[in-house]
């Protein structure tokens, strides 16, 4: 078992902080002078970080992460018995959804029980990931059952993935606390890392995670929507997204179109579906556009082409452009689409490791009879193809009309 490197008592533990929420969380806490131990069951991405390096992406994570470290400002440990040695636990564990889009909130209350033993009185939990809606007074409840008197406060986490260690000092905060104590206690923690700090209850901070994610679900879902609207009459949708926007403020926040997914979006909007009942038109509606853009593109494809006998090449198997995290993406989708569509498909990304099956970029170009970019990473702007290339990011600047 894995020990932590710091002999003395921590101000700060993070559960689940080797992952994409935890570990930027827990550089920019120890960056402040906070002594920060990452608690994780995953033995391999703590030996990356003790040794100074990220196991994902996060661009500006890494100087700072080794300056952290060798002021012994950071640890990390696979043993829980850390928790009982810091003043706040912080839990980055969120609320999945299973094959049938129902949320599954006892995740968190399941984590925090299996160390309950190693939690004390006085100390504070923060929950930072995407909860259920009612959470945070479910792991109250679970705590007071347990005898435990600990405060509880929700801070949810509002990071763009790739942009961590720059959105975690500009964002505003949202910290919640069912107590004027609870309230501050979270407030002098992320008072740390950014002055604009926004006080809500928790049941009000819990629907502005879900409304914030939600929100963006469907702003990407509409202009998906207006993508396939212009495309069906032959027109290119990105002209005429550029060109109303051009100089008209009111109009200037309508995204490209693209595929839509990732670990955040598509989850949450289906967790505040749960939440009201399942009676979300709008959600439902969103998820409908986005989770049928892939079908969609390879339905165009074969109005134009017979793919039976072809070889299709997918350049990015990430969620989005310049990132490692294959989480939800709908190249899978696309992938999935066209293996029984087409003879064969090619995949291929420069930043993605988990993905036996991915083939270097230039076999992908020599054995393809046509190329369809999945995640918009900036070098295939540039990428020299002899065979039709689909685009609907506008990557490559030719228009996005199938």
């Amino acid at each position: 078992m894995m020990k932590d490197n710091l002999s003395n008592d921590s101000d700060v533990v993070i559960m689940g902080g080797a992952g994409h929420v935890g570990l930027p969380l827990g550089i920019a806490l120890a960056r402040s002078g906070l002594r920060t131990v990452l608690y994780d069951t995953n033995k391999e991405s703590l030996a990356t970080i003790l040794s100074g390096k990220t196991p994902t992406m996060e661009p500006g994570a890494e100087p700072v992460l080794q300056e952290v470290l060798a002021d012994g400002l950071l640890g990390g440990s696979t043993d829980a018995e850390v928790i009982s040695r810091t003043a706040t636990v912080i839990v980055v564990i969120g609320t999945p959804i299973d094959e049938h889009l129902n949320p599954d909130p006892w995740v968190v209350r399941r984590a925090i029980e299996e160390v309950a033993h190693h939690l004390r009185d006085g100390q504070l939990l923060v929950l930072r990931s995407t909860v259920f809606p009612g959470s945070t007074r479910l792991i109250e409840q679970l705590l007071e059952d347990c005898g435990l008197s600990i405060e509880v406060a929700f801070c949810p986490e509002r990071i763009a993935e790739g942009k961590a260690m720059t959105e975690i000092y500009e964002l505003p905060q949202i910290v919640a606390g069912r107590t004027d104590s609870a309230l501050k206690r979270a407030s002098d923690i992320f008072g740390r890392l950014t002055d604009m700090i926004v006080p809500l209850s928790p049941e009000e901070a819990e629907l502005a995670k879900l409304f914030t994610n939600t929100w963006r679900y469907i702003k990407f879902a509409t202009a998906n929507q207006l993508y396939m609207i212009a495309n069906n009459y032959g027109l290119d949708y990105e002209r005429i997204r550029q060109g109303l926007t051009e100089g008209y403020a009111r109009a200037e926040d309508l995204p490209g179109a693209g595929f839509t997914a990732g670990p955040c979006l598509f989850k949450d909007t289906m967790q505040l579906a749960a939440f009201n009942d399942n009676n979300f038109t709008l959600g439902h509606a969103a998820m409908t556009v986005n989770e049928g853009l892939p079908l969609y593109v390879v339905s165009r494809i074969e109005r134009k082409m017979e793919l039976n006998g072809k070889t299709v090449g997918i350049l990015g198997m990430a969620f989005k452009g310049e990132s490692d995290d294959i989480r939800s993406s709908l190249s899978y989708k696309l992938k999935r689409i066209l293996r029984y569509r087409s003879k064969a498909v090619l995949t291929s990304d420069p930043f993605v490791t988990v993905d036996p099956e991915l083939v270097p970029i230039e076999q992908v170009l020599a054995e393809s009879d046509l190329i369809v970019i999945g995640a918009p990473h900036l070098e295939y702007a540039a990428v020299e193809a002899r065979q039709p290339v689909i685009d609907i990011w506008n990557l490559r600047r030719n228009g996005v009309q199938i």
